[in-house]
């Protein structure tokens, strides 16, 4: 897709405090790159070039990857990974999967074995220390698989120990309050696709702005159309920085995009700084 419809690559750079770090990893800094799409309609060649190229450059600690490489049909993950393996990092990437990369039943597999053959690391429930035992980094399973047990992973963490949780879907951060998220990394909701300056997403006022529409013409609003709620519950979290609880989540609004298109809502490429 043209970025004439998606809008310019943002690089949005953010700081975040994160409660007793190690002063070995203050400043450390992670770059996060999400929903891709790639499948030849929703992410340009281009834009994709565009992101890898200032990742880089930004010279990340750590790049994390949050889901949707592929839209339904996994194939394409390849032809993607021959593109992301130019990324550079320092102490490697990490991933997990979002609900378009479990689609199939096969899709899974496909999009985790092309991913880890470039050497990235895919977490799917997982704990991984790439910045030492001081910060995991937890890779939790898509929010709509049937793996989704948050539980049997975060109960192996000790309380008092800081860490890092790549979760798709930013509606997990209300189940995660139970436990300690000094920073969750999602993504899922392309920032709401159409945001009005000053009003926000619009998805988020879609039932108030619904009513204002009469009944015969609802049907013909293609942004209103079916239930938004089935996407993601919380829609004020759709993009950017939020306290949930005593719990910090980040979601990027991602690079590629899905119906009905992106309006006032550019892709994004995160770089986040630990303090």
């Amino acid at each position: 897709m043209h970025w004439l419809f998606t809008g310019r690559l943002s690089v949005d750079k953010i700081t975040v405090k994160i409660a007793e770090l190690s002063p070995s990893l203050q400043g450390i800094k992670l770059v996060q790159l999400s929903d891709f799409h790639y499948d030849g309609l929703r992410l340009s060649e281009e834009m994709l070039e565009e992101a890898i190229a200032v990742t880089n450059e930004a010279e990340p600690d750590l790049i994390v990857l949050t889901g949707d490489y592929v839209t339904d049909d996994p194939t394409p993950i390849h032809q993607l990974a021959l593109r992301l393996k130019y990324l550079q990092s320092r102490y490697g990437i990490f991933a997990v999967l979002g609900n378009h990369d479990i689609h199939y039943s096969h899709s899974q597999a496909e999009v985790t074995t092309a991913l880890t053959s470039i050497g990235v690391n895919v977490l799917w429930n997982e704990i991984a220390y790439p910045l030492g035992n001081e910060l995991p980094i937890v890779g939790l399973a898509d929010y709509w698989s049937k793996e989704f047990y948050p539980a049997s992973v975060m109960n192996k963490l000790n309380p008092a120990t800081p860490r890092i949780v790549l979760s798709h879907n930013p509606d997990t951060a209300k189940i995660l309050e139970q436990w300690r998220v000094d920073l969750q990394l999602s993504g899922h909701t392309h920032g709401g696709h159409i945001v009005l300056p000053g009003l926000g997403p619009v998805v988020y006022h879609y039932k108030k702005l619904l009513k204002q529409v009469p009944k015969k013409l609802r049907r013909w609003v293609p942004f209103l159309l079916g239930d938004c709620s089935k996407v993601v519950r919380y829609w004020e979290w759709a993009q950017g920085f939020h306290q949930v609880a005593n719990n910090q989540l980040y979601v990027n609004r991602g690079l590629g995009t899905y119906r009905p298109g992106r309006l006032f809502c550019p892709p994004e490429v995160t770089v986040i700084t630990l303090s």
